[in-house]
C-alpha cells in the first residue's frame, strides 16, 4: 500500500536504491562507499522536491542558468552537484549564485580550476570540492583529460588552488565501457599515485545513458 502512494520519481529512487544495495553486496562494500546523485538537468522543481521529500539530499545539474533558476526555490540543505561542461567564464556566476553548491565534477582544466579558486575566494564560504574529469572512452564529444594528463591537472589543484579541495576523479564510460577497460586501468593507477602522493582521491563513474 506504501508504495502505491509513492510518486513516481520516488518510487523511480527507491528502485535504483535497492540496486545499489544488491551491487555493494555482490561487491563485497558497504553502501556508505556508494553516493548516488539525482541528475535533474530539464527536470521541473517538483520533481526535484518529491525526491527530496523522499529523503534524498544529492543533486545533479548540467547547465549553469538552470542551477542558478532552481536553487533558490528548493531547501537549502539539498547538496547541488554541478556535473556539466563548466566554461570558465561562469564560474563566478556559478559559486556567488549557489551558496550551498557542494561540488564541481568537472574540472577539466587549468584554467577553469583556476576560475573556480579565484570565483570561492571573493566569497565567505568553505572551500568547494572539486573532481577532475578524465576522458576514459577517448570520446571527442566527452569532455576530460587524458587518463595520462589527470595527475598533473589534480596536482594543481591540490597545490595552487587554495580555496578548492581535490576530491578525486570523475569518468563517463561508453555504455559498453568493456571496450576501453585499458583507459579504466589507468585511471585506477592514476588514482594509486595519487593516495600514494597523499593527495587523498576516490574516483567516481557516470554511465552517459
Amino acid at each position: 500500500m506504501a508504495h502505491s502512494l509513492e510518486s513516481a520519481a520516488a518510487n523511480a529512487l527507491r528502485l535504483v536504491l535497492e540496486r545499489i544495495e544488491v551491487a555493494v553486496h555482490q561487491a563485497g562494500r558497504s553502501s556508505s562507499q556508494v553516493r548516488l546523485v539525482a541528475v535533474s538537468k530539464t527536470k521541473s522543481v517538483s520533481v526535484i522536491k518529491e525526491v527530496y521529500d523522499a529523503g534524498h539530499r544529492h543533486f545533479g545539474e548540467n547547465y549553469v542558468q538552470e542551477l542558478i533558476d532552481k536553487a533558490p526555490q528548493l531547501s537549502n540543505d539539498i547538496q547541488w552537484h554541478f556535473i556539466g561542461h563548466l566554461q570558465s567564464n561562469k564560474a563566478k556566476n556559478l559559486v556567488a549564485n549557489v551558496p550551498n553548491l557542494y561540488m564541481v565534477e568537472s574540472v577539466d582544466s587549468t584554467k577553469i580550476a583556476n576560475s573556480l579558486d579565484r570565483a570561492v575566494s571573493g566569497l565567505e564560504r568553505k572551500s568547494l570540492k572539486v573532481l577532475v574529469q578524465v576522458n576514459t572512452s577517448g570520446e571527442k564529444s566527452k569532455s576530460g583529460v587524458e587518463p595520462s594528463e589527470c595527475i598533473e591537472l589534480a596536482r594543481h589543484v591540490y597545490t595552487q588552488c587554495p580555496n578548492l579541495q581535490f576530491s578525486g576523479l570523475m569518468t563517463i564510460g561508453m555504455l559498453d565501457y568493456t571496450c576501453t577497460p585499458e583507459n579504466f586501468k589507468v585511471v585506477c593507477a592514476d588514482v594509486g599515485e595519487l593516495q600514494g602522493g597523499n593527495l587523498h582521491s576516490t574516483w567516481y563513474s557516470r554511465r552517459g545513458l
